[in-house]
This record gives structure tokens, C-alpha cells and sequence, in this order.
């Protein structure tokens, strides 16, 4: 007998912690092959952990509502097979328990606490202290900063936690100012002496800019109690409506948000759906709605204006030869996730469609995997669905454009014609898209939107399936 290491699984290529949310084994229980141990959450999506093994639950080495980096041992198993076997099988895990690695010795400036991998476990809810995750400790210890100064950063993760993004951003700006202090008042005019010994000293830029200083400032002082009073239910905020509530806040304070309309005729599209929509649900065991269609058109767009398939990465535009399109989605309790279709831009209608509906029931059923979420370079959002005739979507970082589409209603239009213009009753739908200003324009928004307004108003309704 044997007791085999079970991990925090890899869920991606940017995820590095994960919250344990429930154990669905204790101490004790048996425990088959692929059995479900415990739900884990990141600040995309909910998942399951499976074990690796069959065996009894020797041991549980972390809490609910502990952070947890990927690659930490999360529990132990004692299976039935030979000791030479079980060690066998776990060196084919591609993650080195971070409990396992010892760093090397080295000297730490005065005031520093080294990166042990142990000694960073999350920390109980009653302490003072804040976490900190091993690979944020192990930047700090490598560029010298004290732990004191490193508690003082503003974090943008999970309960204001301290992610990668935050402290590397933190050291781009800590040349120009210290994040640590306040800014000072003047009280008095300072006495200059005069200096004997004429001296050229470096210019320092001793000022914070006041959108650098904010957020800090913010941080640091302690909120007041806010008094609710009158016949009111209050209800606390679920982790997703929390982290919902961070993205989309955090999203308007990092890109200038602009949102242009446009109004399209999908009557061609509209009568070409109803028309084979049976036949294709016949044919291919899946629902055909607009927003294959729509993902398409977008995807045809982008490839001609490709600066809306990009990020924002301190002064560098970084533009995305994939083009993958995370579509909004409403869960069944009122929250939103974006699942991504990943090469969107290489699949026909029928492929969309089927990566559309799977993508969509995973999400409503709880069924999403970590990478169903992740590396998405333009989103789609349907607000028409609830009845809504247009929106001012708001971006999805680090993306830098999302397009909302309407609801689609009867409306009489002028047609132009050969013969001269008449009125017709037309299926119309409004279309936004908010776009990151910093580096695309009006004229390019706007150039995108009529190219996709063109795509939709051009389509063929004799079209084969």
C-alpha cells in the first residue's frame, strides 16, 4: 500500500490559484477512479476536481475557501497498489508539488521574507495578515521589496488579493512614485541652504499623478459603516456577482469606452432561418438561432479590420491572428458568463451553430471547463433576448471591442428602388459596439460596424445548408 499525492490541477495557461469551494469526500470515505473530490473556483469559472486514483481518503490538507496554487498537494490516497507503481504514475503529472521544492539559499535584503513555499499557506480568515500567492512573493523577493511595502499594494484579484499583473504593473510605476506613502501638504515654505560643494544630482520625479495615487489612497482608508434602514431585504453578493461587479468596474477604469449604433434589415436572414431551421434540426440534432449567423459575420470583419482583434499592453498594441468570439451568456441564476469558441473564424454556419449550442447548455448546466473561458480576443452579446432594442455592452478585458445586437422588430422602411422608394415592413435590429478609445477611433469603430451592418443586410436567403 501507498499514499498517492493528489494536486491542484493545471486549468490554464494564465490561471495560478484556485479556490477550494466544497469537499464532496472527507477522511475515511473510499474513493473510486474519476469520483468527484472536491469543486474548485478561479476567477473564470467553477470546476470539479476528479481523483487520479482509487483508494481511501488518507488525508485533506486544505479548508474551504482556501487559495490554493495550482500544482499544491490537496490531498492524499492510499491505494492497494505496489509503493513502485503509485510513484510511477504521479511523476506523469506535469505539475512539481510546490511543497516538494526547496529553494536554494540565498541573501535577502534587510526587511525581506524569502519565497518558501510552505511557509505561504493561505491564511486563516481571523489574521491581519494578507496572502499572498508563492510566484507574487518570489517577484517581490527577487526585486527587493520589503514585506511591508509589498502589504501596501493594491490587489485586483479575488478579495483584493495581489495578482502577477499587479505587482509587475506596481514595479513599471515605482521608479516614479511609492505607492506606500500618500502624497504630503506643504504647510510652510521650505528653507533652502545653500550648498558649498556644487553637485549635479539626478532629477527625481517626487509627485504622483492622481490617478495613480486614487486607488491606493482608497484602499488604504477604512470605510464607513453604512446605515440601512425601512422595510428592505438584504442580500449578500455570491462569488460570481462579486467578481462580475470587479471585471466590469475594473473594465471602465482601464479602457476609454465608446459606443457607436447602427440599425440593420435582416429580413433576408430572419425569413431564411425560419425557412430551414426544421431541416436542420432534423438534419443535425441541434437548434439553429441567429447567433451563429451573427458570430460569423463578425469573424469576417475582423479579418478586415484586425485592429479590433487586440489588446492593450502598456504603450504596445498587441494584435490576435486568432480570432476566437466569447458570446455572453445568461445563467440560470441571473449571472453572466463568456464562453469562447476558439478559431471561430474556421468553422461554416453548421460548425458555429453546434459550438454555440454546446458552449451555451455547458454553461447553463454548470458544465463549463476552465478553458471553455479563457483566451477570447472579441466578445458578442445578444441583449435582445430579454427584449432590450439596444446596449452600451461594456469591454471584456483585456479585449478592446464587444457588439451588442437587439431585438429584432417589425418596423416600415423606405425601400429604394430602380422604380423609385415605397415602404415595406422590414425586420430591423439595432447594433452597438463599444470599442476601447485609446487606440481605435470613430471612424474605425464606426467603419467596423457598417462592414458588419453590410455583412448581415447582404445575406443570401436562398443560401443552401
Amino acid at each position: 500500500m501507498a499514499l498517492v499525492n493528489i494536486l491542484m490541477p493545471k486549468l490554464g495557461e494564465s490561471i495560478m490559484e484556485a479556490t477550494v469551494l466544497r469537499w464532496h469526500k472527507q477522511v475515511g470515505d473510499f474513493v473510486k477512479l474519476d469520483e468527484t473530490l472536491l469543486d474548485i473556483a478561479t476567477d473564470k469559472v467553477d470546476s470539479e476536481v476528479p481523483s487520479t486514483t482509487e483508494g481511501i481518503l488518507e488525508e485533506i490538507l486544505c479548508k474551504e475557501n482556501d487559495i490554493i496554487p495550482i500544482g499544491s498537494v490537496i490531498a492524499r490516497i492510499r491505494t492497494n497498489e505496489p509503493e513502485q507503481m503509485v510513484v510511477a504514475e504521479t511523476t506523469i503529472q506535469s505539475v512539481t508539488p510546490v511543497n516538494n521544492t526547496t529553494p536554494e539559499k540565498t541573501e535577502e535584503p534587510e526587511g525581506m521574507i524569502p519565497y518558501q513555499p510552505s511557509q505561504y499557506a493561505p491564511i486563516e480568515k481571523g489574521n491581519n495578515a494578507r496572502f499572498f500567492s508563492p510566484l507574487v512573493m518570489n517577484i517581490a523577493s527577487r526585486e527587493g521589496i520589503p514585506f511591508q511595502e509589498l502589504e501596501k499594494i493594491q490587489g485586483t484579484g479575488i478579495e483584493g488579493r495581489v495578482t502577477k499583473k499587479d505587482i509587475l504593473s506596481y514595479l513599471e510605476n515605482r521608479q516614479f512614485s511609492k505607492a506606500v506613502q500618500p502624497p504630503q501638504v506643504i504647510t510652510e515654505a521650505p528653507v533652502i541652504k545653500p550648498n558649498p560643494e556644487p553637485v549635479n544630482p539626478p532629477i527625481q520625479q517626487t509627485t504622483t499623478p492622481i490617478y495613480q495615487q486614487a486607488p491606493q489612497m482608497a484602499s488604504s482608508q477604512p470605510q464607513p459603516p453604512v446605515n440601512i434602514s425601512g422595510n428592505v431585504e438584504i442580500i449578500e453578493m455570491d462569488r460570481m456577482r462579486k467578481l462580475i461587479s470587479e471585471h466590469m468596474t475594473r473594465s471602465k477604469a482601464t479602457s476609454a469606452h465608446v459606443t457607436s449604433f447602427s440599425e440593420a434589415d435582416v429580413t433576408n436572414l430572419v425569413l431564411w432561418r425560419n425557412k430551414v431551421k426544421n431541416e436542420f434540426e432534423k438534419r443535425e440534432g441541434e437548434k439553429l438561432t441567429l447567433t451563429p449567423i451573427f458570430v460569423e459575420a463578425i469573424t469576417k470583419c475582423l479579418k478586415k479590420y484586425p485592429l479590433l482583434n487586440a489588446s492593450v499592453v502598456g504603450d504596445s498594441i498587441v494584435i490576435k491572428k486568432d480570432i476566437n468570439i466569447g458570446m455572453a451568456t445568461a445563467l440560470p441564476n441571473g449571472n453572466l458568463i463568456v464562453p469562447v469558441i476558439k478559431g471561430a473564424d474556421q468553422f461554416n454556419v453548421t460548425g458555429l451553430a453546434k459550438q454555440v449550442n454546446r458552449l451555451a447548455n455547458s454553461a447553463r448546466n454548470g458544465k463549463l471547463q476552465p478553458s471553455d473561458t479563457q483566451e477570447g480576443t472579441f466578445t458578442f452579446t445578444n441583449v435582445g433576448t430579454f427584449g432590450s432594442l439596444m446596449g452600451t455592452p461594456i469591454i471584456n478585458q483585456p479585449q478592446v471591442a464587444i457588439l451588442a445586437t437587439g431585438a429584432i422588430k417589425k418596423k416600415p422602411v423606405v425601400i429604394e428602388s430602380e422604380k423609385g422608394d415605397s415602404i415595406a415592413i422590414r425586420h430591423m435590429m439595432f447594433v452597438s459596439m463599444s470599442y476601447d478609445h485609446r487606440i481605435i477611433d470613430g471612424g474605425l469603430g464606426a467603419s467596423f460596424l457598417t462592414e458588419f451592418v453590410k455583412q448581415l443586410e447582404s445575406f443570401d436567403g436562398s443560401k443552401a445548408l
